[in-house]
C-alpha cells in the first residue's frame, strides 16, 4: 500500500544570483544598512561604558591643559585668584560624565563605525574611486591626528592668555561642560585645519585647481591661512597662531608641489598621445 504524505511541500528559495557588479534591492540596502548601523551603535554603547568606568583618567586628560595654562598663570602673576572648574546645577555632574563618556565612545568606537560606512558605500564605487578613498583615508587619519595634537600641545598657553584678562578684583569661575566644549572645539579646528592641503590635492588630482593658479594665488593663500589662524585659535595670541598657520603653509607648499607634478605628468602623458 502506497503511503500518501499530505500537507504542503515545502519549496526552496530561490536565491537570487548575486550581482558581479554589487548592484542590491532596495530591501537588501536596507538591511544591510541596519545590520551596520547595529553593529555600529553596539561598538559605542561598548566603548562608552568603558569610557565612563575611566571617567577619572578621560577627566584628568581633558583637564591638564587647563591646570598647566592657570599655573602659568599664576607664576607669571606671582600669585593672584586661583581660577576654577565649576558646575553650574545639581544635575551637571552626572550630565557631564554622560557627556565624557559618550565623546571617548565616539572616538574608541570610530575603526568600527568608519569601517562599517565605508564597507557600506564601497561596493557602489568604482574600482579607481576605491583607490582614491584608500589614498584618502591613509593620509587624511595621520593629518588630521596631527592637528588634534598641535592643538592640544598650544591650549595651555590659549588659556593662560585668555583667563589672564580677568581683573584683579574677580575670579573666574568655569563650569566644566563649556571648559569641554572649549577644548572640543579648538581640537576639531586645528584637525579640519591641517586636512585643507590634501582637499587641495584632491581638487587638483580632479582637475579644478591647476598648479598654476596655486602659484599665482599663493601670497593670496597664505594671507588667508594667517587671518583663519586668527579666528581660529582660541586666544589669538601669536604662539597659538603661529602654531596653527606655520604648519598649515608647509602643507599648502607641499600641496603645490605634488600639483605641480601631477599637472607635469599629465602634460607629458597628453604629449605622448598627441605624438602618437
Amino acid at each position: 500500500m502506497t503511503m500518501v504524505r499530505f500537507g504542503r511541500r515545502k519549496e526552496k528559495k530561490e536565491r537570487r544570483p548575486k550581482d558581479e557588479e554589487g548592484r542590491m534591492t532596495l530591501r537588501e540596502h536596507i538591511v544591510e544598512l541596519r545590520n551596520r548601523l547595529v553593529i555600529s551603535v553596539l561598538a559605542i554603547l561598548v566603548m562608552t561604558i568603558l569610557g565612563y568606568i575611566f571617567y577619572d583618567h578621560a577627566l584628568d586628560f581633558l583637564k591638564r591643559p587647563f591646570d598647566q595654562g592657570v599655573a602659568d598663570l599664576l607664576a607669571s602673576k606671582n600669585g593672584g585668584k586661583r581660577p576654577e572648574l565649576t558646575f553650574g546645577t545639581v544635575t551637571a555632574p552626572f550630565t557631564f560624565q554622560i557627556k565624557i563618556s559618550l565623546v571617548f565612545g565616539l572616538v574608541l568606537a570610530s575603526p568600527v563605525w568608519l569601517y562599517q560606512l565605508w564597507a557600506f558605500i564601497a561596493p557602489g564605487l568604482h574600482r579607481s574611486e576605491k583607490k582614491w578613498a584608500y589614498l584618502f583615508a591613509a593620509i587624511a587619519t595621520p593629518l588630521f591626528a596631527a592637528g588634534i595634537w598641535v592643538a592640544y600641545w598650544t591650549l595651555p598657553k590659549g588659556i593662560e592668555i585668555l583667563i589672564g584678562f580677568t581683573p584683579d578684583f574677580a575670579q573666574n569661575l568655569i563650569t566644566l561642560p563649556e571648559y569641554l566644549d572649549f577644548v572640543l572645539r579648538t581640537m576639531l579646528v586645528f584637525g579640519i585645519a591641517f586636512l585643507l592641503p590634501l582637499v587641495v590635492i584632491l581638487l587638483n588630482l580632479v582637475g579644478v585647481v591647476p598648479a598654476a593658479a596655486l602659484s599665482k594665488s599663493r601670497p593670496y593663500i597664505i594671507i588667508g591661512i594667517f587671518l583663519f589662524g586668527a579666528v581660529a585659535t582660541p586666544s589669538g595670541d601669536p604662539f597659538s597662531l603661529m602654531f596653527l598657520a606655520v604648519p598649515m603653509c608647509l602643507l599648502f607648499f607641499g600641496a603645490e608641489i605634488i600639483a605641480q607634478l601631477n599637472d607635469r605628468r599629465k602634460r607629458r602623458r597628453n604629449d605622448a598621445l598627441l605624438a602618437d
